[in-house]
């Protein structure tokens, strides 16, 4: 027989990975044997492999490879991650294809189309594995919403939430405009952008002394005595704006303790207040405070109890909370209240500026910081045994200098947002209980002294004084001791 001149891989790999496959050669059961497992880092099943998959694998299977050749009972376990965003994104642009929307159908429906899709084009990534040469244990395949998986989901849920590890509350999230969601910070990825800075003159409510020797015309503070100049990189913001904030160390604001500044366009009288946090360097010094769409102006508002204005709808369209650039999307709403802003001569200057913006991982958009009722785990008790175990080599990082990267990060690691508002993924086992109050059936009271009791209606909405018999509640007002009750989810996925 003739040996090749060439090695054709096409011609060879796959007759014998598929003999590997069918003798069980990944297969593993246990025994006596010392165990060796693997679980492989689910990609996600809207995916396809790129080199990141590869060369992570590859090591993966060397090590599973090479404890086989040991004796070892290897066990490499494949499987996908549901991928809720990516995978909810292109179920729901398939629909539109077909003239369907994603609020035309309940969520059972839409999860029984997001499962065809999954059947029909999620085992993709998988088949690339097998391409790969990698030894998984294939019979042992896992996907994380199948039915072993969701309950061990519910269990772990369940175990955190009794331990006081997780828990619901209203906190400044990453919200993306385009999915519709709350993301976590490791879904953020922040690059630089080139944007622009944009000075606006904030005029000083009532009579103002002179300001200490800021030169008319300049943008080092205040300009005059009739207003202060503001540098911001989101002009469309300032409908939420409730303070402008200065260095207490900052001479040049000195007469403006006590004062308050008039919000451009809107025409809000909001205070001006003095916290170490205000970089004198930045901008012209003067910062205003929008709680609702940034962290650090929300732990401002927090410490000097400011109202907070929620100034976007979910898809990042301008809302009617403030009744100005109602509906236009968050962009174009800047282009236009910056023109707006230079036609009643409220724009000092504009300067280039590169910043980093955030941008969701799975869609590309710019992401939205939000006020959000979410769930959230507390990190610091978890981070903490993991941190220790690497500063102290038990855990070893090949290369080294990964530790301290993972000393930063874990150090600095917040509260981690675990929900998301979309109906492809793990439901959060939590409901809450919506009551009805039918009218109560007519009876008389044998008690002469309850039939003559004469007291306040315990309804918060009614409060009459009239007769009662047992219940505490009067005919009158539609509630009785009965009622019924069903349950709805909290939130979502």
């Amino acid at each position: 027989m003739k040996s090749q001149e060439k090695y054709i891989p096409a011609e060879i790999e796959g007759k014998w990975y598929e003999k590997w496959e069918e003798r069980g050669f990944f297969h593993s059961e246990p025994d006596d044997r010392e165990p060796y497992t693997i679980v492989i880092p689910p990609p996600n099943v809207t995916g396809i492999l790129h080199m990141g998959h590869i060369l992570n694998n590859t090591l993966q299977d060397v090590l599973v490879r090479r404890a086989r050749m040991m004796g070892r009972n290897a066990c490499w376990v494949p499987g996908t991650d549901h991928a809720s965003i990516a995978t909810e994104a292109k179920v729901v642009a398939k629909l539109a294809e077909q003239g369907i929307a994603k609020s035309d159908l309940s969520r059972e429906e839409f999860l029984e189309k997001a499962w065809e899709w999954k059947e029909e084009h999620g085992g993709i990534i998988l088949r690339q594995l097998r391409k790969l040469g990698a030894s998984c244990d294939w019979e042992r395949t896992k996907f994380t919403m199948d039915a072993a998986m969701s309950e061990s989901v519910i269990k772990v849920f369940v175990d955190l939430y009794n331990k006081g590890l997780i828990y619901r509350g209203v906190r400044m999230v990453n919200w993306d405009p385009a999915a519709l969601t709350a993301l976590s910070d490791e879904e953020v990825i922040h690059r630089e952008t080139q944007g622009k800075l944009y000075y606006l003159r904030y005029k000083i409510s009532g009579e103002f002394p002179s300001c200490g020797g800021v030169a008319a015309g300049t943008a080092d503070g205040v300009v005059g005595n009739d207003y202060v100049v503001v540098a911001t990189t989101r002009p469309e913001t300032i409908l939420g704006d409730v303070a402008v904030c200065v260095n207490p160390n900052d001479p040049r604001y000195e007469a403006l303790r006590g004062k308050r500044v008039i919000v451009p366009l809107v025409g809000r009288s909001v205070p001006v207040i003095e916290d170490d946090y205000v970089d004198m360097e930045f901008g012209t010094g003067a910062l205003k405070i929008t709680p609702a769409h940034d962290v650090n102006d929300y732990v401002l508002g927090e410490k000097f109890g400011l109202e907070t204005i929620d100034i976007f709808n979910d898809d990042g369209t301008v809302n009617d909370r403030v009744g100005l650039y109602v509906g236009g999307d968050r962009f174009a709403v800047r282009e236009q209240i910056v023109k707006d802003l230079q036609s009643a001569g409220l724009v000092e200057k504009i300067e280039d500026y590169t910043n980093k913006v955030g941008y969701s991982e799975r869609t590309g958009a710019a992401i939205e910081p939000k006020l959000s009722m979410q769930w959230f785990v507390k990190m610091e008790g978890l981070a903490r045994p993991a941190l220790e175990n690497v500063m102290n080599d038990t855990i070893r990082f090949v290369p080294a200098k990964y530790k301290n990267t993972y000393n930063h990060w874990m150090s600095n690691i917040k509260d981690w947002c675990i929900s998301r508002q979309l109906w492809w993924g793990q439901r959060i086992p939590a409901y809450g209980v919506v009551m009805s109050w039918p009218k109560p059936r007519k009876r008389r009271c044998n008690s002469p002294a309850k039939s003559a009791a004469t007291r306040r209606c315990n309804s918060p909405t009614c409060g009459r004084t009239r007769m009662f018999s047992t219940h505490g509640f009067h005919r009158g007002c539609g509630l009785s001791r009965f009622s019924t009750a069903s349950a709805i989810p909290i939130t979502g996925t």
